[in-house]
């Protein structure tokens, strides 16, 4: 089971707070952990909202809106993809992660859909584009 670890995003963050040294050292820690489990498959830190964009869709019309964005609690300070066997164990590896901010955070868990998810339309064609994708990333 694939899933995304969302490390919400909080006013230090938001502000461009960096973290300390010692956060840095204990996440370092707790990110080869989790690549010496095979558990880790990616995962970063984002930058505040204010360097980011956003776009609308409506049907065929895009608009673009500058960051910041409002909500705080809404965003996103960083993330792992994790392949965990379920939600129990990667639940429990979370536990085990140091506070990713000067104070009081928040860390969400999301499943990933797999193909199977989609069912009946996931066609062949359909199934197609997405295993070139897959094979072109590979192969970086």
């Amino acid at each position: 089971m694939r899933v995304m670890v969302i490390v919400k995003a909080t006013a230090d963050s938001e502000a461009g707070l960096m973290p300390s040294s010692e956060l840095l050292n204990a996440m370092g820690r707790f990110n080869e952990e989790l690549a010496n489990a095979g558990i880790m498959l990616s995962g970063d830190g984002l930058k505040p909202s204010s360097h980011g964009k956003r776009i609308a869709f409506d049907g065929p019309g895009r608009m673009v809106m500058d960051g910041p964005f409002a909500e705080t609690k809404e965003l996103i300070a960083g993330f792992w993809l994790w392949e965990v066997k379920d939600m129990e164990e990667a639940v429990a590896w979370v536990k085990r992660c140091p506070n990713p901010m000067p104070g009081p955070s928040e860390i969400e868990i999301r499943p990933l859909y797999e193909m199977a998810d989609f069912g009946d339309a996931m066609t062949p064609e359909a199934v197609a584009p997405h295993e070139r994708a897959c094979e072109i990333i590979a192969k970086r």
